[in-house]
């Protein structure tokens, strides 16, 4: 579900002094990516006005994206992929001037590599609803005014909707493959159902056919934290000045994020209970080393993303049902007949291996038939952002078929 930087990806047990001073100073009102801001290595398609699903119309919509490698003369060999909650298009590159983080999938793009760029033509869009370039709440509207607590509810069929208008726009009719892991798996998912004919092969990553309850009910607590921030203002904070945000309330819900990213026992081998200096928990104010862990990576999500977008973005995911409307999951999934990458991971206590399960039993192009393939790994969710030559392996795999 969520991309994350090298130090959340590989942290040591304990927070050193260079990292708590980044934090140093007040954060930005909005850390997400805001017209006027260096464009780094994003590319922009206007897709004109997008109608979501409750019937609001969106109007002068754009998508912020990057490409990898080069599109063929019969345009023929382009794959889509979709990010994460908190990802981006900066699959590949370093950080730098409108970039906050490195490329999230380096180890996976690039020439020579299992999306070898040296063959195939890799696009990554930000989603709907993003922070990092294309429309959302942060964008300004019509009238020059940030859309704010004003911006409509999305649900995943709408950002896919919008991502094909998007893919019109590239004139691309047709991807040799789509691919997503997490809440990019539930769009690639979409994708290949409500759009059929326009994907030749199809991974789905550590996602579900359907967000359950338990998901529900674990996004609600994150999505009451930010809105419970006093800062929060219904949405409609970004007149206020840096420092004054939703800040508390956006590190809350990343926190509690980051604890089901990760399996339970990795994070037990990992922290244990040692604090996080010579002075003990126990009363003498002390910090176990997993609360500093969670307080530092909850801090500086603040300066890379958007607490409306944040709320946007998990709003969508609760949308998700690929049955919805279509008979029921197992219809749904029975029109896919195309080569299928349906990849699961045993610790996930996220989407779980009964989701993936799922869609592999009732996907006729399942590469491994009724059971989803598996990567164990102690990383939980996450693996499929750390186990890189075992997903790569798998997606090459796939693009063999």
């Amino acid at each position: 579900m969520d991309w994350q930087t090298p130090e959340d990806s590989f942290p040591t047990d304990f927070i050193t002094d260079a990292q708590l001073r980044a934090l140093m100073g007040r954060p930005p009102i909005s850390g997400g990516w805001r017209d006027g801001d260096p464009v780094g290595d994003r590319q922009f398609a206007s897709i004109g006005t997008v109608t979501t699903e409750a019937g609001v119309e969106l109007p002068e919509v754009r998508i912020a994206y990057e490409t990898f490698g080069e599109l063929s003369e019969r345009g023929d060999n382009a794959i889509l992929v979709f990010h994460a909650l908190t990802g981006d298009s900066h699959l590949i590159g370093s950080a730098g001037p409108g970039h906050a983080t490195d490329g999230w999938w380096s180890e996976i793009v690039g020439p020579g590599k299992p999306l070898d760029t040296d063959r195939y033509f890799v696009v990554a869009p930000n989603v709907l609803g993003g922070c990092q370039g294309s429309t959302g709440p942060g964008s300004l509207d019509p009238d020059n005014r940030e859309w704010g607590g004003r911006f409509p509810y999305l649900t995943i069929r709408d950002q896919v909707a919008a991502a094909a208008r998007f893919a019109d726009a590239l004139g691309i009719p047709e991807f040799a493959a789509v691919i997503g892991g997490s809440m990019g798996g539930m769009h690639a998912l979409e994708w290949a159902i409500g759009h059929p004919g326009r994907t030749r092969r199809l991974a789905v990553i550590a996602a579900p056919p359907v967000t359950t309850a338990d998901q529900i009910g674990l996004n609600l607590v994150q999505l009451e934290a930010i809105r419970s921030d006093p800062n929060y203002r219904g949405g409609n904070y970004y007149d206020a000045p840096d420092g004054i945000g939703p800040h508390h309330g956006l590190a809350t819900a990343r926190r509690l994020a980051l604890l089901n990213y990760r399996s339970n026992t990795e994070l037990d081998e990992r922290f244990g209970r040692s604090w996080q200096s010579a002075v003990s928990p126990l009363g003498g104010g002390g910090r176990f080393a997993v609360e500093s862990y969670l307080d530092f990576h909850g801090n500086k999500f603040t300066r890379r993303f958007d607490a409306n977008s944040y709320v946007t973005l998990v709003q969508a995911m609760n949308s998700h049902d690929v049955g919805r409307g279509r008979g029921g999951v197992r219809a749904a999934l029975s029109t896919l007949e195309l080569p299928t990458l349906v990849l699961g991971i045993p610790s996930d206590r996220l989407f779980t291996l009964e989701g993936q399960d799922e869609i592999a039993l009732h996907t006729p192009g399942s590469l491994d038939g009724d059971r989803a393939t598996r990567i164990d790994s102690p990383f939980g969710h996450d693996a499929f952002l750390i186990e890189f030559e075992r997903v790569g392996a798998e997606l090459a795999r796939l693009l063999a078929r």
